[in-house]
């Protein structure tokens, strides 16, 4: 069974299962264990899960947090579990943040049986972040969101790669709920940014009240062309071929990022994410600034040196199977199927190989790249 399916198992079995949690002791065994269990740990292995775990803080003596998940004899993620029906928005975490700052742990996590909240030291080196950089809810499954509970399982867990993944889940989470404040109840700097570009009255209370309603009603609107946009482009979408070849040259120059139809093209956050889990895998083989990403209609892709003659990969995102586009020493595509973004981790030698492919080509040419140092790409790019 794939992994999201198996969260979906157990979140089916909430509901039900509710009804007979009365204390935190419960929500750990019917809830919190099962989900260890699905990432890969045994919780009944002590050399894998500690419950009850135990570390001296100053003058405090036996605290202790619900679980530490251990590797390498050190704890490298500690869990703090409260009632199902505790909300965490009122629960304190003192424990879960003393450990931190004195164990080796660089994840913390706060739940409740549902609702699984991650924390890290973003903001401060070991004191853990007030703001958690992940929230999962298992009575709300977002499956971008499960994809990065990937990140979590006993074989993929990677705390660097964690480091940087996130930076940029908790401040994309931060902006996200900015705009969903502002989407449903314009500040009044908000609306002032609006006004003062589309009207050149003085900003008085009267024009405050009127572009508020405005500035409210353009970004709903705004949000629902795009999500047409998104049905249209889903319902008209071919199937995706098994095999094509990489001679990009002849394409459309349209159907690219800055030109005149760009708006038709919209680069989602699994394909930025492919993005960035591409460049995890290649970051020890090629200087990362060479590596990136142009958005088509039909897929994202993924060049070196952005010269669309030294193509990485392709992601093909935009249909219910997804597939990961590689690509042999002779450019030709082949179009592997993959069932979540973690599986790109599958085929990193593929990758790295494209890329020493390219470097060892100009090598014996002579050619030296120079991308990103100001001179002129001599392979021409675009």
């Amino acid at each position: 069974m794939d992994f999201i399916d198996q969260i979906k198992v157990l979140a089916t079995k909430i509901p039900k299962l509710s009804e007979s949690i009365k204390t935190e002791e419960a929500t750990k065994n019917a809830l919190v264990m099962p989900l260890l269990n699905i990432l890969g740990y045994n919780v009944f292995d002590p050399t894998e899960v500690v419950p009850e775990f135990t570390t001296d803080y100053g003058t405090k003596k036996g605290e202790k947090v619900d679980y530490a998940i251990m590797q390498d004899g050190k704890p490298i993620i500690l869990i703090e579990c409260k009632n199902i029906d505790a909300d965490l928005d009122k629960e304190q975490a003192s424990q879960l943040f003393r450990y931190f700052s004195v164990s080796a742990a660089k994840i913390g996590i706060l739940t409740n049986g549902i609702i699984y909240r991650f924390y890290t030291d973003i903001d401060a080196p070991n004191k853990m972040d007030e703001k958690s950089f992940l929230e999962i809810n298992l009575l709300d499954i977002k499956e971008p969101l499960i994809n990065e509970l990937k990140r979590f399982k006993k074989e993929s867990f990677n705390i660097d790669d964690l480091a940087n993944v996130a930076c940029e889940l908790k401040y994309t989470k931060e902006i996200k709920l900015i705009l969903a404040n502002e989407i449903n109840s314009p500040s009044e700097e908000f609306v002032k940014f609006f006004a003062k570009r589309v009207n050149d009255a003085p900003f008085t209370q009267s024009v405050r009240e009127k572009f508020t309603v405005i500035t409210k009603n353009a970004l709903n609107q705004f949000i629902n062309d795009k999500i047409n946009e998104r049905l249209k482009f889903a319902m008209t979408e071919d199937t995706i071929p098994a095999t094509s070849n990489t001679n990009e040259s002849n394409e459309n120059s349209s159907s690219d990022i800055g030109n005149n139809n760009s708006e038709e093209i919209i680069t989602t956050e699994e394909e930025i994410e492919g993005y960035h889990i591409v460049k995890a895998i290649l970051r020890e083989n090629v200087d990362l600034t060479r590596v990136v990403m142009r958005d088509k209609k039909s897929y994202c892709g993924i060049l070196l040196d952005n010269n669309n003659r030294k193509p990485i990969c392709r992601m093909y995102f935009n249909t219910k199977q997804k597939y990961l586009g590689l690509f042999t020493e002779g450019k030709n595509e082949e179009k592997v199927p993959i069932q979540s973004l973690n599986d790109i981790y599958s085929y990193a030698e593929k990758l790295k190989c494209t890329i020493s492919n390219y470097d060892n080509t100009e090598k014996s040419k002579g050619v030296v790249s120079d991308y990103g140092s100001g001179k002129q790409n001599p392979e021409g790019v675009i």
